[in-house]
């Protein structure tokens, strides 16, 4: 017997102000069948309850599905009556109430039924046929056990698979005063997914590390999930990181103050959820140098040796250890006299976003309410936080115009080759992935946009060098960039305005190359960190 096709109609019905169920079956699966969309006016929450011999709405126990129309949820919970309590209980560990629920991932208060207890929550836009029919089957086979009295302890299943969606996190954060273009949020999230090492850099003060203690904090259900580390200017090996075995004791490994190696051997524990690690002010010590076992086994997926096999006592702390695919690393740059430059190794393996505040967001703030409160982003995300590891684990994704893609990184490839910056295949492939994350996530965003983005995050960190061997180059990558290559040198010599300049295909990425050339006309030499 199936029950999806059911459910589909009345999800359906249940945005609509019909409250008529003699349209529904009354049975199924030897149960008895009751549906109720409101007496009189639509219900704030609509239901559908299966219920046993003896066992009713006001008097007993049931599953039951209920759709929250204010939080446009489904929940599959074990039912509880709430007008008289049940005389008989479901075998449950640990049960979760709907309201502590709805608590914990700041959802508001629930209309009702909050006594209920969690089986499973789900998108109702992102329904899937067999989970539907095998999760029905498996709580229905639960309360068959409950009501007959035979002992069945089972664990509770909370494992909610609503969608990701990046709109979401924009909204919540809006909610907290932490006001950042939705274009930019949209670019961190989808670099996150597509490779997850992901650098911030530039003004001190402009909400790198905000962004990404608010994105952790929402997406995690559970502070242990996050490790927000600030690294020391003597930082010299990877100790700070990983720790050390204790040379004077044998057995001993010392583990360090940091919590980074905890956070490495939870999250490894944990596959299903995400795990942030937040190395703020990253390049106040030399990255290469307490950084290199990171950057090594990101591409080769090799292990991190921690001490000699042999040595097999070392605190419970295994000899050696993986990158888990749900650790997530965000690095923090504040480029000044006082911290290094990162290396092509180290850019190379990571989408490289720059914060830039203009007039028109500064105006904005000041005329806001500048508290913060990312206290109450705790967990509103983590609802959506299996979809987002599993979409940062798929590899199937499809790329919109692809043709179109390879044209320009070809373009692009050519130019950076005459300044030695051309990219290898790890970037190209790292675009492309970019580019089809970007399309899953947000289908109406332009494929243009997509590219600038990859052009600015991927291609340009590399650009560096004299102003002899870079001007051309710097010319030429901005004529790329627009419809009439005419004017772009007047633009980099700010003769015109960008206004001027007719269709312009990459924005971001002409920006940053006006940027660099004024650069290096001042001074005689740019980076891409400097300009």
């Amino acid at each position: 017997m199936e029950y999806f096709d059911e459910l589909s109609r009345f999800l359906e019905q249940s945005q609509t102000d019909s409250l008529k169920t003699a349209h529904y079956a009354d049975q199924f699966d030897g149960l008895k069948v009751k549906l109720s969309f409101g007496k009189g006016n639509p219900a704030r929450v609509t239901w559908i309850a299966f219920l046993a011999e003896g066992q009713t709405i006001s008097n007993g126990i049931y599953p039951f599905y209920l759709y929250f129309k204010k939080q446009n949820l489904l929940v599959l919970s074990y039912g509880l009556s709430e007008t008289i309590p049940p005389n008989t209980n479901w075998k449950l560990v640990n049960p979760v109430r709907i309201s502590d629920y709805f608590k914990r991932n700041d959802l508001g208060k629930p209309a009702r039924y909050g006594v209920s207890l969690v089986f499973k929550v789900y998108d109702p836009a992102n329904l899937v046929r067999e989970e539907i029919e095998e999760d029905l089957a498996e709580i229905i086979s639960i309360y068959k056990h409950s009501v007959s009295e035979k002992p069945l302890l089972l664990k509770q299943k909370l494992n909610p698979k609503v969608a990701f969606d990046y709109k979401a996190f924009q909204k919540s954060i809006a909610g907290c005063n932490l006001h950042m273009n939705p274009n930019f949020t949209l670019r961190f999230i989808t670099s996150l997914l597509a490779k997850p090492f992901v650098i911030l850099t530039g003004l001190s003060g402009s909400g790198k590390t905000k962004l990404a203690q608010a994105f952790s904090k929402w997406i995690c259900e559970s502070e242990d999930q996050i490790c927000l580390v600030a690294v020391g200017a003597d930082w010299t090996n990877r100790e700070p990181l990983l720790g050390y075995p204790n040379a004077l004791e044998e057995g001993k490994y010392v583990k360090p103050d940091s919590g980074v190696l905890d956070l490495i051997l939870l999250a490894d524990k944990n596959q299903a959820k995400p795990y942030f690690l937040i190395l703020d002010e990253m390049n106040l010590s030399h990255v290469e140098r307490y950084f290199a076992d990171f950057l090594s086994v990101m591409e080769s997926g090799g292990d991190i040796k921690l001490h000699p096999e042999y040595e097999s006592k070392q605190d419970n702390i295994p000899p050696k250890i993986r990158l888990p695919k749900n650790l997530f690393i965000i690095g923090t740059v504040n480029i000044d006299e006082t911290t290094y430059m990162f290396s092509p190794k180290v850019l190379d393996r990571a989408n490289v976003i720059e914060f830039r505040v203009i007039r028109e967001e500064m105006a904005h703030f000041l005329n806001l309410d500048c508290t913060l409160n990312l206290d109450s982003l705790h967990g509103a995300g983590s609802i959506m936080a299996t979809s987002f590891v599993e979409l940062a684990l798929n590899r199937q994704l499809e790329i919109n115009s692809k043709v179109l893609i390879s044209n320009t990184l070809l373009n692009f490839f050519e130019q950076l080759q005459k300044a030695g910056a051309e990219f290898g295949y790890r970037s190209a492939a790292e675009i492309m992935r970019f580019a089809a994350i970007a399309n899953h996530m947000e289908p109406e965003w332009k494929i243009s946009e997509v590219i600038d983005a990859a052009i600015v995050q991927k291609l340009l960190l590399k650009v560096h060098g004299s102003r002899r061997r870079l001007e051309p180059v710097l010319k030429t990558l901005g004529a790329l960039c627009v419809t009439d290559a005419d004017k772009v040198e007047d633009y980099l010599n700010s003769k015109k305005e960008l206004a001027e300049l007719g269709q312009i295909h990459y924005p971001i990425t002409l920006e940053k190359l006006m940027r660099m050339y004024k650069s290096l006309i001042a001074n005689g030499f740019t980076s891409f960190s400097e300009a």
